[in-house]
């Protein structure tokens, strides 16, 4: 059986590797519209390094900053939680030192913390750059639908982030 997936942050796009080479033409036809001697050797080794040095980047912040909610569960970064250990998402209040999904020791920046309630008892944050469109399909998973969810609306919600991973415009 395949898991639908309800909600999708991808962290970040792989576009961003292509700054690298971008940056090395935009270098290269600089000097050859200024008419100075172009340095091509320079500009590729440039394009190649910038390029080398972003891909790990991009590697990263798409596997710890992703998110997914599908009809299996729910994976932040590179943690899992089942659905079935999920047990309440609205009206939940975040104690202090409550540990944070994804294997991280805070929040990051420029996301919001959701608390979680886990089966067990323990309250969890979970974190997104929509916090209220994973509150929503969190409730659809566990079947108790929030205050902000329609039930005519889409079921499927994703949240791309634009080549930098912030997500601004």
């Amino acid at each position: 059986m395949s898991e639908r997936v309800l909600y999708h942050e991808p962290g970040v796009g792989w576009i961003a590797v292509l700054w690298g080479p971008l940056f090395a033409v935009l270098g290269a036809l600089s000097e050859l519209v200024l008419g100075g001697p172009v340095h091509t050797f320079a500009w590729i080794l440039a394009g190649v390094a910038l390029c080398a040095i972003t891909a790990p980047w991009v590697y990263a912040r798409r596997r710890f900053l992703s998110l997914e909610v599908t009809t299996a569960g729910y994976r932040q970064g590179r943690e899992t939680v089942a659905a079935a250990d999920i047990a309440e998402v609205t009206e939940v209040g975040a104690p202090a030192g409550a540990r944070v999904l994804g294997g991280g020791w805070a929040v990051p920046r420029k996301y919001e913390e959701l608390p979680v309630k886990l089966a067990d008892g323990t309250v969890v944050l979970a974190w997104a750059r929509d916090a209220s469109a994973l509150r929503d399909a969190l409730s659809r998973l566990t079947g108790r639908p929030s205050e902000t969810t329609d039930t005519e609306d889409v079921d499927t919600r994703t949240v791309d982030t634009d080549s930098t991973g912030t997500g601004e415009s």
